[in-house]
C-alpha cells in the first residue's frame, strides 16, 4: 500500500505534517479521477437526447414563430396560417385550477405528515398512497375525473380538466413538501417552541418559510408534468376551436392540439404542432426560472 508523502516540520519541533496534495501516482487518486471522467462522459451522453430535442424544437417550431400564433385560432384542415392562442389560455387556466387545488391540500398534508403526526398510522397509510399515486397512470386520472365531474356536469370542461391534473400533481407536491419540511433543522423548531410559539405558529412562521425553496421546486415539477399531460384532458376537457368563455365548457390545450395536429396530413398543421411544442417547453422553463427566483434565499 502506497504511503503519503511526508514533509518534515520546521526547526521548532512541530513534528511531521502529511502532504495532502493529490497526485495520479496514488491508486485512490487515479481511481477517483477515472470515475469522475466516466461520470462526465455518461452525463454528456445522457444530455444528447435532451439537446437534440431542444434543437429540433427551435429549428422546426421557431420557423413559424410570430404574433399570430398567440392571437389567432386554430385553422381548419385546408386553411393556411392560424395560431393556437386559445390552447395557451386553456392550458394556463387548467394548470392554474389544478395548482389551486393540489398546492394548498398538498402542503397541508405534508405539514401533517412531517410535523403534526409523522408516526401515526394514518400518516403511514397516506404516505404510502402518495407514493403509489406517483406511478398512477395519467389516463386513469382522466377516467376518474370523467366519472366524478364530466358525467355529473353533463359536459366536458376546463374545471374537469383541472381536477384531473390536480390528481396527478397532488402526490408530487405532498412528497416533496414533506421532505423539504423534514430538512428544517430541529434546533430552529426547538428555539421557536422555547420562545412560546404554538405548534401552528412554528409551522407557519418557521417551517414553511425555511422549506419554501424545496416546496416551490416540488410545485414546479408538478406543474411541468401537468402542463404536458394529454391523456387526462381527452376525457375531461376534450378540445375547442374557440376562445375560452367559461370553465364549464370544452377547452383547448397545447398538448391536445399537438396530438391532433401532428397526425394530420397538412403541412400547416404539422408546423403549428412544432410551434406549440416549443411554446409548451418555454412555459415550463418560465415556471422553473420563476420558482428559482422566488425560492432563492434572502441575503
Amino acid at each position: 500500500m502506497s504511503q503519503p508523502n511526508i514533509a518534515h516540520g520546521d526547526d521548532r519541533g512541530r513534528g511531521f505534517v502529511p502532504d495532502l496534495r493529490r497526485t495520479l501516482n496514488n491508486r485512490r487518486a487515479l481511481r477517483s479521477a477515472a470515475l469522475s471522467a466516466l461520470t462526465w462522459v455518461v452525463a454528456l451522453i445522457a444530455a444528447v437526447p435532451l439537446f437534440s430535442v431542444l434543437y429540433m424544437l427551435i429549428v422546426e417550431g421557431g420557423a413559424r414563430f410570430g404574433l399570430d400564433l398567440f392571437t389567432e385560432l386554430p385553422p381548419a384542415g385546408f386553411e393556411m396560417g392560424g395560431g393556437f392562442g386559445n390552447a395557451i389560455v386553456g392550458t394556463l387556466v387548467m394548470v392554474s385550477i389544478a395548482a389551486a387545488i393540489s398546492v394548498p391540500v398538498g402542503i397541508l398534508g405534508a405539514a401533517y405528515l412531517s410535523e403534526l403526526h409523522p408516526d401515526h398510522k394514518l400518516a403511514a397509510v397516506s404516505r404510502f398512497l402518495a407514493k403509489v399515486l406517483t406511478g398512477f397512470p395519467s389516463i386513469l386520472a382522466g377516467v376518474f375525473a370523467y366519472a366524478a365531474v364530466v358525467v355529473l356536469m353533463g359536459t366536458y370542461s376546463a374545471l374537469a380538466g383541472g381536477i384531473a391534473l390536480s390528481v396527478l400533481m397532488l402526490p408530487t407536491v405532498v412528497l416533496t413538501a414533506e421532505e423539504s419540511m423534514k430538512m428544517v433543522p430541529q434546533r430552529m423548531k426547538d428555539a421557536a417552541h422555547g420562545m412560546g410559539c404554538t405548534r401552528s405558529q412554528v409551522i407557519w412562521k418557521v417551517v414553511l418559510p425555511t422549506a419554501l425553496p424545496g416546496i416551490l421546486t416540488g410545485v414546479m415539477l408538478a406543474v411541468a408534468g401537468a402542463a404536458g399531460e394529454s391523456a387526462p384532458l381527452l376525457f375531461t376537457a376534450l378540445f375547442s376551436n374557440y376562445w375560452l368563455q367559461s370553465i364549464h365548457e370544452p377547452t383547448a390545450s397545447l398538448s391536445i392540439l399537438i396530438y391532433n395536429f401532428s397526425g394530420m396530413p397538412f403541412e400547416n398543421q404539422i408546423e403549428l404542432a412544432w410551434a406549440a411544442s416549443l411554446v409548451l417547453v418555454m412555459i415550463v422553463l418560465f415556471f422553473n426560472i420563476l420558482s428559482r427566483l422566488i425560492g432563492r434565499p434572502k441575503v
